[in-house]
């Protein structure tokens, strides 16, 4: 029997499909490619229309031949909606969704039992609310380690639906994620990712993120690098600045900054100031030798005029980001701003266009420098790894040898067009 997780959204997202694959996997499930997979678990994002639109193209197209079962944000705010998809769809909201993780071992007992497989999912009455069981101990879809330590968001920003769909935030245990991580060393893992949904609130009210990371770095091996999925810029304070000068701490930092008008971020009610996100960015910079740092940034929010619309246009290029993920403002329902006068479609789209530009042109000015430079690069398919400051490179090693996954390769940048790392030994 074949299973498929398919993945929209954050790394959040992806480290939850990891753990709900790898409990599949263990169930005797061969996990494949959606179009040859008998039950199919999306796992959905309710961040822009166009997110939803994909999760409904997808889900229409997988319902053809498979049993789908539809989990996350997406499904969090418009379970209604999704079930109506297809008469294949079963909807798992998100206080439900850790129940995944039972429900392949449920599935292969059915099986076994001589049912078929949407007997044994109508079956299925296992519930669990607990947002830190996704606990992978092996991954299917990537070569670095994924580990959630935080779920939901305090914040209330006026244009966003992750705290209606994901609640409150709430964080594991420090002991607990020093466990989880130095599980996930003895299995042989050489980096390991830290994923949350708004991850710089980890524990904010008493020893934050900073602190985690001192008790990580502490407990973990030298071999053992770190990673961090995206840094709300509110709770990034001095703290955890200073833990990223450590050489485990990987040279790739994503911060969305939605724009860099103070009178727009008060008005989407972003905790924060423009000053605050450049202290930021010097701070990463003198930690690190040229790092990769990457920002979102949002064209056409209410408020946004052409003076702010410049305002942030100049900053981005002044900053120097090595790239920008660019959204077009989409009014989400339930949230503050929906309804609020913004611009034009017109106008917000060619703001994108222009962002997007110069997010390629810096982009290419970042992968260009870093030819003589000497990186650390985690092998992953075939010939094919990702630096320490996240760049995908094709790696050389003596004799034409193939690198092991999940092993970490030191050599030289060679090559920008593809970025190729060549290892002398």
């Amino acid at each position: 029997m074949n299973a498929a997780v398919y993945t929209l959204g954050c790394r959040l997202n992806q480290a939850e499909s990891e753990a709900i694959a790898d409990s599949f996997a263990k169930a005797g499930f061969s996990i494949t490619p959606p179009s040859l997979a008998d039950i199919v678990i999306v796992n959905s994002c309710t961040v822009t229309t166009k997110a939803e639109q994909k999760a409904r193209r997808m889900i229409r197209l997988f319902s053809r031949s498979a049993e789908v079962i539809v989990t996350g944000c997406y499904a969090a705010v418009s379970p209604e909606e999704v079930a109506m998809l297809s008469d294949r769809v079963v909807v798992f909201s998100l206080k439900e969704k850790a129940s995944l993780l039972q429900l392949a071992s449920h599935l292969r007992a059915e099986l076994d039992g001589g049912h078929t497989l949407r007997q044994g999912i109508d079956s299925f009455r296992f519930r669990s609310s607990d947002p830190f069981a996704f606990d992978a101990s092996s991954f299917q879809y990537h070569s670095r380690a994924y580990l959630k330590i935080q779920d939901g968001c305090d914040n209330s920003c006026g244009y966003c639906r992750t705290t209606i769909a994901r609640g409150p935030s709430v964080s594991l245990d420090a002991d607990e994620v020093v466990r989880r991580a130095l599980h996930l060393e003895a299995e042989g893992f050489h980096e390991l990712m830290l994923t949350g949904v708004n991850l710089t609130m980890y524990d904010h009210e008493h020893e934050g993120l900073g602190g985690l990371l001192e008790k990580l770095l502490a407990a973990l091996g030298s071999g053992m690098r770190l990673r961090l999925s995206s840094m709300e810029p509110d709770h990034v304070d001095d703290r955890l600045l200073d833990v990223l000068s450590d050489r485990r701490m990987q040279p790739h930092f994503h911060i969305p900054i939605q724009s860099a008008s103070d009178r727009v971020l008060a008005l989407a009610s972003r905790r924060y100031s423009i000053s605050h996100v450049s202290y930021i960015i010097s701070r990463m910079r003198e930690a690190k030798d040229d790092p990769f740092i990457a920002c979102d940034v949002i064209a056409g929010l209410p408020g946004e005029g052409e003076a702010e619309f410049r305002e942030t246009y100049d900053f981005l290029s002044d900053t120097g980001f090595a790239a920008m993920h660019v959204f077009p403002y989409s009014p989400r329902p339930g949230t503050a701003l929906f309804g609020a006068p913004h611009p034009e479609e017109r106008v917000r789209d060619e703001r994108a266009a222009l962002l997007r530009s110069l997010s390629v042109e810096r982009s290419r000015g970042y992968v260009e420098r870093q030819v003589g430079r000497t990186v650390e690069v985690l092998a992953e398919t075939g010939c094919e790894g990702t630096t320490g400051n996240y760049l995908k490179a094709r790696i050389l090693l003596p004799g034409g040898r193939e690198p092991i996954s999940g092993m970490i390769y030191r050599g030289t940048v060679i090559s920008s067009s593809p970025v190729t790392v060549s290892v002398s030994s």
